[in-house]
């Protein structure tokens, strides 16, 4: 079993935040796959909203447990830990959809064994953890053009018009990546999908 993981933080203040890119990605490729998005259609467990998938791709079946972790981001880990123990995932069946403000909107990395890069939720769940070995997809959102602007209230504001714009064809790309870090191994994944929109 895989285990996507799509970081964010609950509630419907905070639905279009450029903090919530990885709950909107998770979602969009639900849609994709012809599943409902909507969180009624989740289940609550282990401090998360989570939903089971099959997917089959060229005669190859795998489970997919989707997870939204409703601690509120800085304690992310809690459920992450907790559900990977009660399923028995192993870490390389574990990809996080986080945002990342080291990259502009638009950009994407699939990336193993990194630093968290002030991102609280990475943070919490690689301390929790005790390493960082584990894939991610970071969704870049840019910093604040001014240098001064404070980065949390950056990362919990909503995406201009400019970007909302765009975002859609930015989610389908992030979707596509999950599915092929899946089925191709996150190698290929990364070699197709890490760039620019």
């Amino acid at each position: 079993m895989y285990l996507v993981v799509g970081l964010g933080n609950y509630g419907a203040k905070y639905a279009m935040n450029r903090h919530n890119i990885g709950f909107m990605c998770v979602d969009v490729w639900l849609k994709t796959l012809g599943e409902n998005a909507s969180d009624s259609s989740f289940r609550e467990e282990h401090k998360a909203l989570t939903k089971k998938i099959k997917i089959t791709r060229g005669g190859v079946e795998q489970e997919i447990l989707i997870a939204k972790p409703q601690t509120y981001m800085n304690k992310s880990g809690e459920s992450v830990v907790s559900l990977m123990q009660f399923y028995k995932i192993q870490r390389p069946n574990l990809i996080v959809v986080q945002d990342d403000i080291d990259q502009a909107f638009g950009a994407m990395k699939i990336q193993f064994n990194r630093g968290h890069g002030g991102q609280n939720g990475i943070r919490n769940i690689s301390e929790l953890f005790g390493a960082a070995d584990y894939h991610r997809l970071k969704l870049g959102v840019g910093r604040p053009e001014h240098p001064g602007f404070d980065i949390g209230d950056y990362v919990l504001g909503n995406f201009p018009k400019d970007e909302l714009s765009l975002l859609p064809q930015f989610l389908d790309k992030g979707s596509l990546a999950i599915e092929s870090f899946i089925f191709d191994g996150a190698s290929k994944a990364a070699t197709k999908f890490n760039g620019n929109l």
